[in-house]
């Protein structure tokens, strides 16, 4: 099935750039591997090496890269999924800085005492909660 008819909500609600690289990944990955979750996961990687996702949707990403440390994996290496998981969009490689100010955005509380990673998981729960408001 192309790739524009299975847009996930979050990226629906995400600049067309964003949408127009989860397609052109989505329908590329199908053509390589079938239809199916392999297929989502190489579209979705490929929209977080451009973009990050901020509550219910991507916004680009200041420097293009990967988000987190199973995306900057070595490919060669096979492609069995790492045990660690990901950053469910969130852009863990940005600055302490820059978490600080999507948290804020975001509203979570305790920010300013919570150490990178203790960020990262803390956007992650409120990207999770916002995704679902607006999925109701």
């Amino acid at each position: 099935m192309p790739g524009r008819q299975e847009l996930p909500s979050t990226l629906e609600r995400s600049p067309e750039k964003a949408q127009d690289t989860w397609v052109a990944a989505h329908d590329s990955a199908v053509e390589t591997y079938g239809e199916g979750e392999r297929a989502h996961r190489t579209a979705f990687a490929a929209v977080k090496h451009g973009f990050e996702k901020v509550g219910d949707h991507w916004e680009p990403k200041e420097e293009k890269g990967p988000s987190d440390a199973q995306a900057a994996r070595d490919p060669s290496a096979g492609s069995r999924r790492s045990t660690g998981g990901t950053a469910g969009g969130v852009d863990a490689n940005a600055s302490k800085e820059h978490l600080l100010g999507i948290a804020k955005r975001l509203g979570v509380k305790g920010r300013s005492r919570m150490r990178k990673a203790e960020l990262v998981e803390a956007i992650q729960r409120a990207n999770d909660r916002e995704t679902a408001k607006a999925r109701r």
